[in-house]
This record gives C-alpha cells, sequence and structure tokens, in this order.
C-alpha cells in the first residue's frame, strides 16, 4: 500500500514588488527576501492592473512600486496601478531612483503610502513595512504634530527669506537648514522657530522634512481674516519637537489667489509666536512679494556662478528699485561657490559682484550628492551629513544671526 507524502503548505503571498524589471533593484530583491522570505512576488507594470482584479489579490498587504528615470514617460501608469492597489486596500511603498521631485509629488499625491529612495538605506525597506503593518492608533496623526499655540503670544520674532532668481540655486535648502539650525540653537525654549513655505505651487519644504502637505493650509490662506491662534496652530506641523512648519497647501493654487493682506496676517501671526520666522519663497514676484520684503528683516537671495543667475539677479535687482523697495535688506548668497584654492574661481565671483554692483557676503560651497540625499530622506543636514561644509556654513549663517539678535535684544 503505498503512501502519499504531505506537501509543505507554500507560504501566502502577501507582497509583491511592481517594476520594469525587477534585476535592475537588486538590492530590493535582497530586501524583499529578508523581510518576507518567499511570501513575495514579482509583477511588472501591465500585469500587475491584471493582478488586482485576481482572487489572490484580498491576501495582499502591500506592494513596493519599484521606478527609476526611464519610468518617467509613464506616470499615467503608475498613477493607475497606485489607484488599483488603493482600491483594494493594498498598501503602496514607492521605491525610486533617480525620479524627479514633480514625478515623487506626484505619485504621493494619487497615494503611495511610503516613499524609500534608491540604493535603499539600511533596515529602511523593513521599518516602511513596520509601520504599513502598526494599528492606525499608533502612527502619527496630523493632529499629534500640530502645534499648540499660546494665545495672546506676542514675540515680536525676526524674519529671514530665502529667494532663489533661478530655480535650483539653493534657496529651499537655504531656507530649511537654516530654520532648522537656528531651532537646534537654544533647545531649552523650543520650538521657537516657525518655517513658512510660501512657494504655494512647488513648495518642497514638506518634502525635504518629510511632512504631509494638509488642507487645512489652504482653509486658513483662504480666510485669513478669521485665522486665530488657534487656526493657525492648527495649520502648523511640527518637525522632531523643535520646527513648526507651514507646509504649501496640497493642491497646486494661482499665486494670485493670496493677496498681500493675507499674507501680512500670517507673517505678523508668526511672528507673535515665534523668535525665528524663516520664509521659503518663490522664485517668481508676484503682488505679496513687495509685503513679503517689507516684513522682513534680512532678505537673502541665492544665486549661482552662471549667465541665467546673473541676468536674473540684475532684472531682479532694477524691479525692485523701479518701485524704490528697500533693497538694503537684501543679501546675496552665492551658491555652488568655489573653493578656497580655485583662484580662477574667486576671480569670476569679483567679477560677477562688480558687473552686478552687489556684495556677495555669504557663499556656500558645494554640498555634493547628500544634499539630494538627504531632500530625499527628509531630513535636514544636521541629521543627514552633519559634517558635509555646506551645512557648517548653513550653521555659522544661523549662528551669526542668533548672536545679533541676542545682541538687539541686551540693548533693547
Amino acid at each position: 500500500m503505498s503512501s502519499v507524502m504531505p506537501q509543505p503548505e507554500t507560504a501566502p503571498i502577501v507582497a509583491c514588488t511592481i517594476s520594469r524589471d525587477v534585476q535592475n533593484f537588486d538590492l530590493l530583491i535582497e530586501d524583499m527576501e529578508q523581510a518576507l522570505g518567499e511570501a513575495w512576488g514579482d509583477l511588472g507594470f501591465a500585469e500587475a492592473l491584471a493582478f488586482f482584479n485576481q482572487p489572490e489579490a484580498e491576501a495582499m498587504e502591500f506592494v513596493a512600486l519599484a521606478l527609476d528615470d526611464a519610468d518617467e514617460d509613464n506616470l499615467v501608469l503608475m498613477g493607475e496601478i497606485i489607484s488599483h492597489a488603493k482600491a483594494r486596500d493594498i498598501k503602496v511603498i514607492l521605491i525610486a531612483e533617480d525620479v524627479t521631485p514633480a514625478s515623487l509629488h506626484q505619485l504621493l499625491r494619487n497615494g503611495a503610502d511610503e516613499f524609500v529612495p534608491y540604493p535603499l538605506p539600511e533596515g529602511e525597506l523593513h521599518l516602511a513595512i513596520e509601520r504599513l503593518r502598526a494599528p492606525a492608533a499608533q502612527l502619527p496623526a496630523d493632529t499629534e504634530r500640530t502645534a499648540q499655540l499660546k494665545t495672546g503670544a506676542n514675540k515680536e520674532g525676526a524674519v529671514f527669506v530665502a529667494h532663489g532668481v533661478a530655480g535650483g540655486t539653493g534657496s529651499t535648502t537655504l531656507a530649511v537648514n537654516l530654520a532648522w539650525e537656528l531651532a537646534l540653537l537654544n533647545p531649552s525654549e523650543s520650538p521657537n522657530v516657525c518655517l513658512l513655505d510660501f512657494d504655494l505651487q512647488f513648495g518642497s519644504a514638506s518634502t525635504f522634512l518629510d511632512l504631509p502637505r494638509r488642507e487645512a493650509v489652504f482653509e486658513m490662506l483662504s480666510d485669513t481674516e478669521a485665522m486665530d491662534d488657534e487656526i493657525f496652530g492648527q495649520s502648523l506641523l511640527t518637525f522632531e519637537e523643535k520646527l513648526q512648519v507651514l507646509t504649501a497647501p496640497a493642491d497646486m493654487i494661482p499665486l494670485d489667489l493670496i493677496t498681500p493682506e493675507d499674507i501680512s496676517r500670517v507673517i505678523d501671526m508668526a511672528r507673535a509666536h515665534f523668535d525665528y520666522v524663516v520664509i521659503d519663497m518663490p522664485s517668481t514676484l508676484v503682488q505679496w512679494t513687495e509685503t513679503v520684503l517689507s516684513s522682513a528683516h534680512l532678505y537673502f537671495i541665492t544665486l549661482e556662478l552662471d549667465l541665467r543667475s546673473a541676468q536674473n539677479t540684475l532684472r531682479f535687482k532694477r524691479a525692485l528699485q523701479s518701485e524704490e523697495l528697500p533693497i538694503e535688506k537684501l543679501r546675496y548668497v552665492l551658491n555652488r561657490a568655489p573653493k578656497f584654492t580655485d583662484l580662477g574661481g574667486k576671480a569670476r565671483v569679483k567679477r560677477l559682484s562688480e558687473s552686478l554692483d552687489i556684495a556677495i557676503e555669504v557663499q556656500l560651497p558645494e554640498g555634493g550628492k547628500p544634499i539630494t540625499q538627504s531632500a530625499d530622506h527628509g531630513l535636514p543636514l544636521a541629521s543627514s551629513a552633519a559634517k558635509n561644509p555646506l551645512r557648517r556654513e548653513i550653521a555659522k549663517l544661523a549662528a551669526s544671526i542668533h548672536e545679533l539678535s541676542e545682541d538687539q535684544s541686551q540693548a533693547a
């Protein structure tokens, strides 16, 4: 009499990767095997849409959607994959390599739950899976990170603005990291720093600090006349208990939808509750640029050592002069400045300042790839690349601002 050996039950598939070719993401394969053993599979983009309609999809916990710069032409398909997954209550982890921030923002807006850059940082995929599996009550809700502001406060905080004359000149990097460095200087009274992202269309301060964009921001900006301490506090998010952040609205809105009076009320409210208010501006001149400039103690203009920056700086300066605005508040910041030993570069900086009739008072060195990685990971440079030369220069700038403010307070 023959006997039949019982076959071992195969582990149910609880996750899968979705990519053009998973072999392009060998580190993802290793991390998936380490986290799930054999309880995961792999699908192509077209296969994924068909799979979500199969009964097997009901057991799925999450999918890891992996893409690189070659996949950016298929963002519509990626969005459909995310939408179909969310419709089946399947979580989505976005794994991206060399993908532009605009594309990442679009996919996150489509409903992706987690974002992990590729190459994968050590243990980051495992942490992302744990966050997905955590009970909803244990997840950090927006309300838990909402600022609680004291009613009737009146600190008259100092306002510092970062404005790039061209895209990619580092204004957001400066604003985010300057605000964080100021918050670190006086930990006994933190949070005493507020970061306002006034780049209402493409603001990325939330991305740089891994904070969600909230509908409360647009609601507050839409009716600033009714804004009080509580409404303003509910619009802010706390980053690591030290920094309060007003992110850009969740959806892209016209820059002229907000009036100078709206901006003035928001700045006044922020100054009343914080010692330092750092503002990240859009590169475009808008009707409320004058309002921000008038409120600012220092207005940092970021530029680079190239022709487009030189031309835009000259046009920016002429536009302000024609309106008789206080250009003495402007401080020019040269991003990716030449090294100390680069004599040719130093000579070009001198010629640039002389031709534009400006004084370049701050020179920020090239920080390299760690700067981009820090932004993608949602961490300030002090946390991800503390010894980076760019971080050191921004820390020096924050220290000088703090020292000047202390001296003025004592003199007053």
